[in-house]
């Protein structure tokens, strides 16, 4: 078996969005999330060339109204149990994100996270296989 060289992340990082005007976005490392989450205030399924679509109004941004409107090609609908364990049933978006350097692509669930601290939770499919988690450590891997 090879050893492979993981890059460090602490437990919360800045991600870049390069299809979402390239927005940057606090994120919360989230070892106990299997699947990474983004914040959408705003969902509206549609049709486009006979493929299902979702537009998804975002805040980027803590603590601001700034909205960015964007489309995707819906990639799955999964039920989502959250921290309090209630079920929903989400859509599912991919697209590629950059944290520390790295691009890969990224499944998103989309849900409304007014109400928290981070605009958007990477989860253990998102880290496993790129990044080991340093629990006490902040953005270290830039803005």
């Amino acid at each position: 078996m090879t050893q492979q060289t993981l890059e460090i992340v602490g437990w919360r990082e800045w991600g870049t969005f390069p299809e979402i005007g390239n927005e940057k976005v606090k994120i919360k490392v989230d070892t106990g999330a299997k699947t990474s989450c983004l914040h959408a205030f705003k969902i509206k399924p549609f049709q486009k060339e006979k493929q299902k679509w979702v537009r998804v109004w975002l805040h980027p941004e803590q603590d601001s109204d700034r909205e960015v409107v964007c489309e995707f090609p819906i990639f799955d609908r999964r039920n989502v149990s959250d921290s309090g364990g209630h079920v929903t049933k989400r859509y599912v978006i991919k697209t590629p994100i950059i944290i520390g350097g790295k691009q890969f692509d990224i499944e998103l669930t989309l849900t409304n996270r007014d109400n928290m601290k981070f605009r958007m939770l990477l989860g253990r499919r998102a880290l496993e296989g790129r990044f080991l988690v340093d629990s006490a450590a902040s953005y270290i891997t830039g803005e």
